[in-house]
């Protein structure tokens, strides 16, 4: 009975798969082909040159997409879960790597996630203004107002994050259908007036051109990885639908129709040269223009809502995996915990992408933008997955290196060729993606010696539990300490009693751990140490995809204890640490004052935690570091 009802539950899983997973890789062929031959450089429009990039195109695309992400990266999940920071973590879990090969293994990681955060804001821009520059193909007379139309719908769409994508993700999976459906009519119509162009499917033409154009060939590799944008998202959104679902809509739906119109933009190029001016609106009937314009706007907005939420559920798992400060995360579902809004990254999004659009002007433009960031995301990926393969797969060398090279040298090839945009563009992911990696690591750093400093000034927890006796004052009800580190007594007991001269009747000692899989059961939610009928150390495990909720998991903690749970009764302990910056050994003076600024703008706990801010007492210390 289950089997079969997983299987009635497929076509709408599917489906839903569309509208989230595939958004950004199905708008390509706004763009995709004409920045190909716009990369050439004046390459003459002929059956050589087209069926060769188009093959080019074909052959990019099945050893990118289908081989390396479907069928081996998907093989990678985190007990379900995908993306970067899930296979960073899994990666991770090898006990025999040296601190150096860990933090290099990080460091790759961080690379990746940085540059994703690039892709989050030129992907909404670039989709958006190439779908409304259908409307100069209509008339010329809309064309003073497409930047600002563009900017009308990207702002409207960040404006509506706050209200979550419940509702309009209803629409997702339909209208994506549509726009495939649409994509594959579209090719299909032109290739029947030119069959000559499923020439393409042959290697043959990839290699001839390849050959004869070498120099050419490497420019164009720039333009054709637009083709295969999105294509981290395959694995990113795994833990959302599932390998089935994915890999069905891939096979069925979103390669055949992405093949047929791209085939058929070519064939259109062979019977007009001139529609190189934009190959995709040019194919559209008169009479379906309009239409279209619309469906492709539709489309640009899913695709750039599928990327905003990538980003947002990044930053949740990096946050809760100890690499980002603390951010106000506001949960938009009460069904779905994985739909959350994350306003400051929001408003932060809306600025960059509103500047681009600013800057860059056209579609062609902020192409130049768009492809490293995706090429070097794809590197890391193949790194990792590299090193997952040989210890985690346990695969010899030889046996890893026929598998992985080809992947390899093709990454290295596109982040070669997208490189050459960095003057006209290819700066704005490097410079974002800059300022996410200084932020991700000066945070993991100023922890750690944090931390370090926290330990140096205080005292073991068991011999503290064990002098104390009966010598305290003791007051009636129950106080949670909340501490990172559960061997020493937390600075707020020390606090606590040093102004307060109290301790209460029962005090819980609680450690929140964030494990390396993206989900805890309810039953491995807690562990329980009583030290005696004053003091219990708690440590409390969620997964990095987790909503961590300490009140609801106290429940089932008082439950194992023995004692009544009144929320109302209880006090949450919280140090502030204000950091203090000193000349040392600790970071740089920079990376100091900059992680002081992100400390001290971090939410607060009781936010985070999701405790009632009226149960919370924080307790300030100083720390130089």
């Amino acid at each position: 009975m289950q089997s079969s009802a997983k299987k009635a539950a497929l076509p709408a899983i599917t489906l839903a798969a569309l509208g989230v997973v595939f958004g950004d890789i199905g708008t390509s062929p706004l763009y995709a082909l004409k920045e190909s031959f716009h990369a050439a450089h004046g390459l003459g429009i002929n059956p050589e040159n087209v069926l060769g990039i188009l093959s080019i195109i074909f052959w990019t695309m099945t050893l990118v997409i289908t081989i390396k992400y479907v069928a081996i990266v998907m093989r990678a999940d985190n007990n379900g879960e995908g993306g970067i920071m899930a296979l960073l973590a899994l990666n991770l879990r090898n006990t025999n790597f040296s601190d150096r090969k860990k933090l290099l293994l990080i460091a790759i990681g961080f690379i990746g996630a940085s540059l994703f955060f690039g892709d989050g804001i030129i992907t909404p821009a670039i989709s958006v203004l190439s779908a409304v520059e259908g409307l100069s193909i209509a008339t010329d007379a809309l064309d003073p107002y497409i930047v600002p139309i563009a900017i009308s719908i990207v702002t409207a769409l960040f404006v509506m994050q706050k209200y979550g994508t419940a509702f309009v993700g209803k629409f997702f999976g339909p209208l994506t259908l549509l726009w495939f459906f649409a994509l594959g009519l579209l090719g299909i119509s032109s290739i029947i007036q030119t069959p000559l162009v499923l020439g393409m499917l042959s290697p043959h033409w990839a290699i001839h051109f390849i050959v004869s154009n070498p120099l050419m060939a490497f420019f164009i590799m720039g333009a054709v990885v637009l083709t295969v944008t999105g294509g981290e998202a395959l694995y990113a959104d795994m833990g959302h639908f599932g390998p089935v679902p994915i890999r069905l809509a891939w096979f069925v739906v979103v390669l055949p129709c992405l093949l047929l119109n791209y085939a058929g933009q070519g064939a259109l190029l062979l019977r007009d040269p001139n529609a190189i001016e934009n190959p995709f609106y040019l194919l559209v009937p008169e009479w379906a223009l309009y239409p279209m314009i619309f469906l492709a706007t539709m489309a640009a907005v899913i695709a750039s809502q599928a990327v905003i939420s990538g980003v947002f559920s990044l930053a949740r798992q990096a946050i809760q995996l100890g690499y980002l400060p603390r951010l106000s995360i506001k949960h938009t579902s009460d069904s779905e915990q994985g739909q959350i809004y994350v306003p400051l990254l929001n408003w932060i999004l809306l600025a960059a992408i509103i500047v681009l659009i600013l800057i860059f002007q056209t579609s062609s433009r902020l192409s130049h933008a768009y492809g490293l960031a995706v090429t070097m995301t794809m590197l890391c990926d193949t790194l990792l997955i590299a090193v997952f393969i040989r210890y985690t797969w346990k695969w010899s060398k030889p046996k890893l290196a026929l598998l992985i090279t080809p992947f390899l040298l093709l990454d290295l090839v596109l982040v070669s060729a997208t490189s050459l945009k960095v003057l006209s563009g290819g700066w704005v992911p490097l410079l974002i993606g800059g300022i996410a990696f200084m932020l991700l690591m000066t945070w993991k750093d100023g922890r750690e010696l944090t931390f370090s400093k926290l330990q140096q000034d205080t005292l073991p927890l068991d011999l503290f539990v064990q002098s104390i006796g009966e010598q305290a004052n003791w007051v009636e009800g129950e106080a949670v300490f909340l501490t990172g580190t559960p061997t020493v007594v937390p600075h707020a007991m020390l606090h606590n009693m040093k102004h307060n001269k109290v301790l209460h009747q029962k005090n819980i000692i609680l450690t929140v751990k964030i494990q390396d899989v993206p989900y805890v059961t309810d039953q491995d939610r807690f562990h329980v140490e009583t030290m005696n009928q004053h003091f219990y150390r708690v440590e409390l495990f969620y997964g990095f995809k987790d909503e961590m909720n300490i009140p609801m998991a106290l429940e089932a903690v008082y439950q194992a204890i023995g004692l009544e749970y009144n929320l109302m009764q209880i006090s949450f302990f919280v140090s502030r640490e204000r950091i203090i910056s000193t000349v040392g050994d600790g970071l740089a003076p920079w990376r100091e004052k900059l992680f002081i600024s992100m400390q001290r703008n971090t939410s607060p706990v009781s936010d985070f935690y999701q405790i009632p801010p009226n149960r919370v007492v924080e307790l300030g210390s100083q720390i130089e570091i």
